[in-house]
């Protein structure tokens, strides 16, 4: 058996199920900033295929943070990635302050996340998110880091669960959508899956996780058939492009690759006005990676995936996840 013939049953395998290409472009809309826009799963939404990471919000200058917000949404960015805990709340302080001129909140759809898996402390969270984030709704509200065990019998204990308290939220007008998000166990995103409705999911995304410990082949194709929309992140495997430089691959590929994918968003971390304009240029008039480019990719990443050393927030025991909730269960011990 060739070695030729083997890399591509290798490409096919790994690309089951999940739909790139010409599929892509068949529910992907410009928009007139040229930034295109995806279905946002079953919601009836169409969101930016770039996301605005709320991690890298909090610049040290607060002023330059706002006028690269400014400088997104006129570009024709319209999705907000943010968390409660995020710098101590400071993003979203920022992206409050940012959205309270000139009409800026009505454009744009706004995603945060809880970090409490308790019915008090969520309802607490929430409140905070908004007086935060200036607004009367959250558009998604997520269940940050769902990756610790026993997370969702917590979340949704009738009783005490922090479910309880967000589905109060949406009763009352304060949230529209609800979602999860996570990055160490695709099983545990299955379990989730099974448990509840959800609008949208957000799970890690790029030629590494394809091979390892795989979001890509284990839960994107679940979300599609389930018709959740799905919202990609960790496509430069973490802070500092470190996939990028460790692979030698240009940050452009490693996006690009990742909203290849049948994605409603990527959400993308920027530190500078540079990383911005870098980013938005890859997402206006997108198209997808061809089939080549996209094997070609692959085998790079085969190798360098295998220990997952460049994913480490695929590690247990690497820290990553969500800092509240981690304290919580120390506490609780």
């Amino acid at each position: 058996m060739s070695n030729d013939y083997t890399r591509r049953k290798f490409i096919k395998t790994l690309m089951t199920g999940v739909a790139m290409g010409p599929v892509v472009l068949n529910y992907q809309r410009q928009s007139p900033g040229g930034i295109p826009t995806r279905p946002l799963g079953n919601t009836g939404e169409y969101i930016s295929i770039l996301g605005y990471g709320g991690w890298d919000t909090a610049v040290p200058d607060e002023k330059v943070s706002i006028k690269m917000i400014h400088e997104a949404i006129e570009a024709g960015v319209t999705f907000f990635d943010n968390a409660w805990e995020y710098n101590d709340g400071r993003s979203e302080e920022i992206v409050g302050k940012a959205l309270s001129v000139n009409g800026l909140r009505k454009r744009v759809f706004v995603m945060t996340k809880v970090c409490a898996r308790d019915y008090e402390g969520a309802k607490r969270h929430i409140e905070d998110s908004l007086r935060r984030l200036k607004t009367g709704h959250i558009d998604l509200l997520q269940f940050h880091s769902v990756q610790y065990e026993g997370d969702p019998q917590r979340i949704f204990d009738p009783e005490s669960g922090s479910m309880k308290a967000v589905l109060e939220a949406k009763k009352e007008g304060k949230v529209r959508f609800i979602g999860f998000s996570g990055h160490m166990y695709p099983e545990m995103h299955l379990e989730m899956i099974d448990l509840f409705n959800w609008d949208a999911v957000q799970l890690p995304l790029n030629i590494l996780d394809a091979h390892y410990n795989s979001f890509q082949k284990k839960v994107l194709p679940v979300l599609n058939r389930k018709k959740i929309g799905a919202l990609g992140m960790k496509s430069l495997a973490g802070q500092n492009a470190r996939l990028s430089r460790e692979l030698n691959v240009p940050v452009k590929l490693c996006r690009k690759y990742a909203m290849s994918l049948p994605v409603s968003t990527l959400i993308c971390g920027v530190q500078t006005p540079e990383e911005l304009r870098s980013d938005l240029e890859i997402a206006r008039d997108f198209k997808p990676l061809d089939e080549d480019e996209i094997n070609e990719l692959l085998e790079t990443s085969r190798e360098p995936s295998r220990d997952g050393q460049i994913e480490q927030y695929k590690n247990p025991h690497s820290g990553f996840g969500c800092s509240y909730h981690s304290r919580v269960l120390r506490e609780e011990k």
